[in-house]
């Protein structure tokens, strides 16, 4: 079975592809010649439509490739399709969109959010694929779907081709069945890029002391069974001559906090774009209608439930009277996340918690939660993503059957560091 019909198949049998190339482009010779990837739908491929889960955006086909997509081209990847996502990202079990991709394990199961396409392509295909994170969204599904979740530090990857969620906060990484080739694609895409402002040479990497911290305060919050495969993977470190100490994280819960402020602020300014004009669905305007009934009939048209919840919750914490109340002290929570986490880093080398609080919940079980319920998901993954720290979700175990991730985060631009430590807890891909 070659790459595009092994493609078809995940498709056929996950829902996990929202398109799919009647054949595949040539491939340029290079290190990465041979090698097939799939691209999560928030990421601009010319020649594809990219959607980024949302019916306002239908029709939209880019002229241009991403970056990040674009170095991988030209090093010899070929491209096998765009991935289900979330809508604009905004989710943490990729049901916020019109096709929801089921799990590879159970396909009662959710594949996690908002990178739940690419992870159960992955997992099935053996393929690795080009996802994004802004707060948890690569994580999350490698997780749920047992394949390799790497996360860079932000601005490590150029975004330039990326249909934005939150700008300070979104991260371009990579979905794999092993450490190695994470890495390997990883590479092929970072460096500094003319397009984006925000991207930078990686710093120098520091040496290993070979210690690292169990952080209990997030720990605590996850399932007794997660607990109990991921300090396998924490024993597993120690018995290669890691120290592995517990340190406590505090702002956990107001890191969650301020991410989901800061993230929905910044959504509702990414999405104010969206009105029908320039790209995605068009309705005729009707006669006598004004401008501003005309974009309202199309946003509340082309927006999901959870989009439009977001929109109306980041731009009430950016509305004048209560941007003090909420943006900006989200803000300076963020700088205290981040200081907290330096701390850390002066004395481990690495930081680990489980990469979510339980196994992949079936679909039923998700309708029950409450929009609250869905964020508080988001613990193991929200501060880390706060930050702006690299990390990496890898399996270590299962419960009942169904895979658990150990999240592992180091210092910024410390991926080699991440990389080693990822290594000594990977086990054989089955």
């Amino acid at each position: 079975m070659n790459a595009l019909e092994k493609t078809r198949q995940a498709d056929k049998k996950l829902d996990c592809m929202q398109f799919i190339p009647e054949k595949l482009g040539p491939a340029k010779s290079g290190p990465l010649s041979n090698t097939v990837i799939a691209v999560k739908d928030n990421l601009c491929v010319q020649g594809m439509p990219a959607r980024a889960g949302s019916k306002i955006l239908e029709g939209y086909v880019p002229p241009f490739t991403a970056t990040c997509v674009q170095r991988l081209i030209d090093q010899g990847a070929v491209v096998a399709g765009k991935t289900v996502m979330d809508e604009f990202g905004f989710g943490t079990f990729n049901v916020n969109t019109e096709k929801i991709p089921k799990n590879p394990h159970d396909a009662l199961r959710c594949t996690g959010g908002s990178s739940g396409g690419s992870a159960a392509f992955t997992a099935f295909t053996g393929m690795p694929s080009v996802a994004e994170s802004t707060g948890g969204s690569i994580t999350a599904p490698a997780a749920f779907c047992g394949v390799v979740g790497l996360t860079p530090t932000y601005g490590r990857v150029s975004r330039w081709g990326l249909i934005d969620y939150a700008n300070s906060l979104d991260k371009i990484g990579v979905m794999a069945t092993t450490v190695q080739d994470a890495f390997r694609l990883l590479y092929a895409m970072a460096g500094p890029d003319e397009k984006d402002a925000t991207t930078t040479k990686p710093f120098p990497e520091k040496k290993r002391t070979n210690q690292i911290a169990l952080l209990t305060t997030i720990w605590e919050k996850t399932d007794a069974s997660i607990q109990k495969q991921c300090q396998k993977a924490a024993g597993q470190l120690q018995a290669q001559g890691v120290a592995v100490e517990e340190a406590p994280f505090p702002l956990a819960d107001p890191g969650l906090y301020a991410y989901y402020v800061l993230a929905m602020s910044e959504a509702s300014t990414n999405l104010a774009k969206y009105c029908g004009l320039r790209y995605g669905i068009q309705p005729k305007p009707e006669e006598s209608e004004t401008y501003t009934e005309y974009f309202s009939r199309v946003r509340a048209q082309g927006f999901g439930a959870e989009a439009k919840r977001r929109l109306i919750l980041g731009s009430f914490a950016r509305t004048a009277g209560y941007r003090g109340k909420y943006y900006e002290k989200a803000a300076k929570v963020r700088t205290l996340v981040i200081r907290e986490f330096k701390k850390l880093f002066e004395k481990y080398d690495a930081l680990i918690t489980p990469s979510m609080p339980c196994v992949a919940p079936r679909f039923r079980e998700i309708e029950r939660l409450s929009p609250l319920e869905h964020y508080a998901m988001d613990i193991c993954t929200g501060a880390p993503n706060l930050a702006g720290l690299p990390h990496a979700s890898i399996p270590c175990g299962r419960v009942s059957g169904l895979p658990v991730g150990l999240q592992i985060i180091t210092n910024h631009f410390q991926e080699k560091t991440l990389s080693d430590v990822a290594r000594q807890v990977e086990q054989p891909h089955e």
